[in-house]
């Protein structure tokens, strides 16, 4: 996994994402989700790419339960982006790299 994948936890969100100077791209996941376990090697070669535009952050939803109760995640995996504190998009499902990609930048033009 690449070193610029930044782990939440329910109690880091605050301070690793809404208070984060860049725009965050979390990924609501668990270790027994299979399309999970394939957008994560595309996540991380995102966060090597695109490496101070933008954070790319994982919450295990297993472990993490308040935070994706919060805003609603109900199937995963989910991506959510946020901007200066707030959610501004949400995709749940598996990507290409090309769509996240393609998300990621519509997010936070």
């Amino acid at each position: 996994m690449s070193e610029k994948v930044v782990h939440v936890t329910d109690t880091t969100f605050e301070a690793e994402v809404l208070n984060s100077s860049l725009p965050v791209v979390l990924d609501f996941w668990a270790p027994w989700c299979g399309p999970c376990k394939m957008i994560a090697p595309v996540l991380d070669q995102l966060a090597e790419e695109m490496d101070g535009k933008v954070k790319i952050a994982k919450i295990n939803v297993d472990d993490n339960q308040a935070i994706p109760a919060q805003f609603g995640v109900r199937g995963i995996p989910t991506l959510i982006v946020f901007k200066d504190g707030k959610s501004v998009a949400t995709k749940v499902g598996a990507l290409a790299k090309n769509q996240l990609e393609a998300f990621i930048n519509a997010s936070i033009a």
